[in-house]
This record gives C-alpha cells, structure tokens and sequence, in this order.
C-alpha cells in the first residue's frame, strides 16, 4: 500500500488553510513581486469576488430616510463618477504596452465636408432659445454622421473604371466583341443578346436594385427575369399592344401600359388590377420615395396613382395633345414632359399649372433624359439637336451637338455618361466623373444593332445599357456606366425575401407625401418670411386688431392692501411713464444724428459729385 510521505523527506510541509485561501495565483500578464516556488504553476484565473456587497446594503439602510431631493443629488453624483470613469485615457493592452496612437483616428476636413449637408457659413435665425438648441443639437449629430461617413469611405474598395485608347486610340472603335473577350468570365456573361423578332420591338425596365430586368414587346410579349442568373420570373402574352412597362418599388410587382388600361401583375405572371381610370397610357415612370406611379395618355392627361393605398392623387390637364415623351427628375421627383411645340414643362401633383416651361428646340421634342443629381437635362428635337441644359435655376443650354439623324431615345448613367439612340445605332457620350457634364463633341462608344432602338436604360449598379430594339434586348457592356458601391440598406442587389420585406415596411413608414414634391426640395426646410408677413396682415386686417401684439400692462396683485385701486393705477402710470420716456429719449437721439450730419456740410459750398455717397 502507499503510504502519505512524512514532512521532512524531500516533500514541503502543508500550509495553513487560511494562509492557502489568501495567497491568489499570479497571472502572466502581472509583474512578479515575490519570487515564485520552483515548479508552482500558476492555476487557472479565478474570478475576483465582490467584497463591497455588505458595505453598500448598509448604506442603503442608512440612506433609506433620506428625501427625494438627496436621492436625485447622490444619483447626479454616481452618474458624474461613471462619466468620469469612461473618460478616454491611456489604454493599456494585456501585455503592457501603451498604444502609441491613442483614440479615434483624425478625419480630413475635405473628406468630412463631402459628406456634410447643413452649410454652417449662413447663420441661425432668430429663434427662441429652445428652439435654438434643438437646431444645435441636429448641428453636432450632422457632424458626427458626417465624420462616420468619411471613415466608412476607406471601405469602398471599388473604383470606377473607364476605356483607354493605347497611342490616342478612338475608344468608339472599339467593339463589343474586343470588350468581351478583354474582360473576366463573370462580366462576359453580363453582355448577351435576345432574338425576339416575331413579338418586337421592345420596352425595358431594370428594378431599382438591378438585379431584375421587365420588357414589353408591341405584338403582347411580357417577360421579367433574372437577368444575372438568367432565370425566369414569369413570361405572358396580354394578347394587345404593350406601349411601357415598369417596376413599381419592388421586383415583386410590374405595371404595364397596355392599348387600352393599365395592368399590374405580380413576379408570376398573374393580373393584380385593372385601372381603367388610366385609359390610352403611352408612357409610365414611378417615383420610389413617394409610392407614386405617373402616367401620360394619349388624350392629353398626366396622371398619379398612389400605388400603397390604390387611390390617384391627381390627374392633370396637359392641354398639349398627345403626351409621348417624359422623364422623370430623381433628385426632386418633378416630371417632365416634352410637346410637340419645342418646349418642355415640369409639373407636380400639387399644381395645376407647370411649375416651369423651357424652349428647348425649334422642332418637336422627342427624347428628355434628366441625370441623377438633378442637374443637367438631356434633350434631343426634330431639329436634329442634342443639347444638354442646366437645371440649377437658370435653364439655360451648356452644350448643343447637331446628329445626322434625331436621338429618339435618351438615358443617363449614374456615373453622368450620356447614351443616345439613333435609329439602330447607339452612341455614348463620357464626362469627367459624377455630376460632370458629358462632352459632346467624341462619343465614347459606339454600337450598331439588329433593329431601330425602341427602348434604353442604364443598369444600377452595373456597367450595362439595355437596349430594347425591334429584334428583341441587347445588353452592353459600357465600362465605368455605373456607381461601383452600393447602399445596403436603400438598394441591396443580394436581399433575401425577408430583407425585402422588411425594406418594404420601411419605406412606406418614410414615405413622402405628395404635396411635398417642389423644384428646390430643400426649401422646405426654410423659412417664406415674405408669405408669412403677408398672412400676417391679412389677419390683422380680417379680425380688426393684432392678435400678437405687445399686450397693455397688468399690475400683478399684492397683499396686505398694496393690491388697492389706488396702487394699481399708480404702477400702471409709472410703466406707461417709462415707455414714454424711452420713446422720446429715442427720437431724439435720431434728431441729434441727423444735425449731426447737416453740420458736417459746410454752408453755402458747391454740390459735389461726391455728395451722392454720403448717404452709405
């Protein structure tokens, strides 16, 4: 049997419990401040227990008489210590070391004033203080956003691209097919073309995430797929003429502007609704923010379905004839709409009459095309002109080109390029980056196709063009088309159903009402003070006083008999006194001023030229 060693043959003797239980292991990262025995591991970490528990019930038992008062005081007082605990300091790693680059990285100011949207160089208005501090309060949360976002911009790894010519190489002489085999396996699948004689030509949509693609041909042929994966959603035939056809705010839902109503069908082919109240509709355009589905008829009306509740929210009078050509501006959701006349008008739902009308070309007009930052629109005539005008105001033409024939269609890029189709060829114009105007005077790539163009939009987010034309789709490969980095959280190509769903609840929480859609969006945020004062004299004019006038003195009422009549008119004396003397007292300083002034020019002296300038 073995037997338990005696203390003194080679084995250490035992130690106290207590001493065992007070004496804690050393951790590695902790200095060693006792020599430690030969061959004594250091165990495993063991939590640290809390010693303090009774300490802070006796307190509570002491404290328990106390006031509210105290309470709130003590709590005020822990708040400041946990704020002073959280205070950034040296930070130390496990090992020791200090960081050598303590605490947020520095932002450039450059960089965070791209992403800043409040102008702190005007100044705030006059506001009560209250008011004045929540503006503050926006001020600083800007500010913060607009940092975070100059961070996060180090994540977008992807950078726009374009077409080089090697030795001044003409870029519009480079073809599809050298594009194709040039480019990775992935984006040669991106070009395809789709032989659809017998049922052209063709309309196309992409939905808003670019992921989808929707086309209508003239002979009933309805289809949307998968473009990417090259899978099919659904595939009818309307058995009449499908003049356009359009996503509505998801890939789920599909409005198609056939001869005589307008359908909308889900992702399976299968008829939701029949508006008969859009009748003879020839061109469709929806506006995402607002749930808003815009059409234009051939007698002459422009009309707004609010697609979350199915109720039309205006129908306006065009009084121009036929309606054919429009577009839509996604900065401010106005909708423009070209005449037969040369001219082109911008309406909203909330006026009656266009809210501007620009002459645009001597003949008629038949394509506009509006970029994504609301700053430039495109437009092409009978006149054979393509010109470029400036919507920041002034409506005035950058840029006019003349073509051999007339651009019949129009569409713009998210990176500005420019993409007209004329007949059955496709000429692309290229600026110098977003929101830049494209120069007209070489095209950036040049395509020739199977039939006359009937249709063109950019894809989002990809460098593909869709062309619709009278032999089926043709997609294009147009390198740096498209924004390379996309929002998750606004348009995410790679949403599973429940991300959709749960996009779709939000958006129609945010949704915006239609009586805000205006030319300059951020002018709701300010201030009509011209408006406003006349509302205000009308008021005053209508009820015979001024509601909001200073009003008279009223002595407060005082006891032990200094609230007698007496005293009452006394105080209100000596305050209509006062007020007196104030208004007298300034008239006349002004009186002083003006002497002032006269006794400065000498008497009876020749009038000087420069006496039209004393009065600045």
């Amino acid at each position: 049997m073995e037997t338990v060693p005696r203390p003194g043959r080679g084995v250490p003797p035992k130690k106290d419990k207590l001493q065992a239980k007070r004496k804690k292991p050393r951790r590695y990262w902790e200095e060693e401040t006792a020599p430690a025995v030969a061959g004594a591991s250091p165990g495993p970490p063991r939590k640290k227990k809390k010693k303090k528990n009774l300490e802070v019930r006796r307190q509570k038992q002491k404290n328990s008489h106390n006031s509210k008062k105290s309470r709130i005081s003590k709590k005020s007082q822990f708040r400041k210590k946990s704020r002073e605990q959280k205070k950034p300091g040296p930070q130390r790693t496990l090992s020791g070391a200090q960081d050598p680059f303590p605490g947020p990285a520095p932002v450039p100011l450059e960089v965070a004033r791209k992403f800043r949207r409040i102008d702190k160089s005007k100044e705030l208005p006059h506001s009560l203080p209250k008011t004045r501090s929540k503006l503050e309060v926006a001020e600083a949360l800007e500010e913060e956003i607009s940092v975070k976002a100059a961070r996060s911009e180090l994540l977008l790894a992807e950078e726009p691209g374009f077409l080089e010519g090697e030795d001044g190489e003409d870029t519009a002489k480079i073809r599809q097919a050298d594009i194709v085999e040039a480019v990775d396996i992935a984006s040669a699948a991106k070009h395809f073309d789709l032989n659809l004689r017998q049922f052209g030509p063709y309309r196309l949509n992409y939905s808003r995430t670019g992921r989808h693609l929707a086309f209508g041909g003239r002979r009933g042929h309805v289809a949307a797929f998968d473009w990417v994966t090259k899978k099919l959603m659904c595939e009818i035939n309307v058995m009449e003429a499908v003049r356009d056809i359009r996503f509505l705010h998801s890939e789920a839902l599909l409005a198609v502007a056939q001869n005589r109503w307008l359908h909308i069908y889900d992702n399976q082919g299968i008829e939701l609704h029949c508006i008969r109240r859009c009748d003879r509709v020839t061109r469709l355009e929806f506006l995402p923010f607002h749930f808003l589905l815009a059409t234009a008829s051939e007698t002459g009306f422009l009309t707004y379905l609010d697609v979350s509740v199915g109720k039309i929210v205006a129908a306006l009078n065009i009084r121009a004839g036929r309606l054919n050509v429009m577009a839509q501006n996604p900065y401010n959701a106005v909708i423009h709409l070209g005449h037969s006349n040369g001219t082109v008008s911008l309406w909203s739902p909330s006026v009656q009459e266009p809210l501007a009308k620009i002459l645009c070309h001597r003949g008629g007009i038949q394509a506009v095309a509006v970029d994504c930052t609301g700053t430039y629109m495109a437009t092409s005539g009978l006149d054979h002109q393509l010109k470029v005008f400036d919507l920041r105001g002034t409506f005035q033409p950058l840029s006019a080109r003349t073509l051999p024939q007339g651009a019949g269609h129009l569409a713009f890029s998210q990176r500005g390029l420019l993409a007209a189709g004329m007949g059955d060829v496709v000429n692309i114009w290229a600026g110098q980056g977003k929101a830049s105007l494209p120069s007209l005077e070489q095209p950036y790539l040049t395509h020739r196709l199977a039939g006359p163009v009937h249709g063109l939009q950019f894809c989002p987010f990809e460098d593909v063009l869709g062309v619709g034309h009278s032999g089926g789709i043709t997609s294009m490969l147009v390198p740096g088309a498209s924004e390379p980095n996309f929002d998750g959280l606004e348009s995410n190509p790679y949403r599973s159903r429940k991300q959709r769903q749960e996009w779709e609840v939000k958006a129609l929480l945010e949704k915006v009402p239609a009586e805000l859609i205006c030319l300059n969006p951020r002018a709701l945020a300010e201030v009509d003070v011209i408006s406003l004062e006349q509302h205000k004299k009308e008021r005053v004019e209508r009820l015979g006083y001024d509601p909001e006038a200073k009003a008279p003195f009223q002595p407060k009422a005082k006891q032990k008999g200094r609230s007698s009549t007496g005293s009452l008119v006394k105080r209100k004396k000596k305050v209509l006194a006062q007020e007196h003397r104030d208004k007298v007292r300034q008239s006349l300083e002004e009186q002083q001023k003006q002497k002032q002034k006269q006794k400065a020019k000498p008497t009876g002296a020749r009038p000087s030229a420069l006496d039209r300038f004393g009065g600045l």
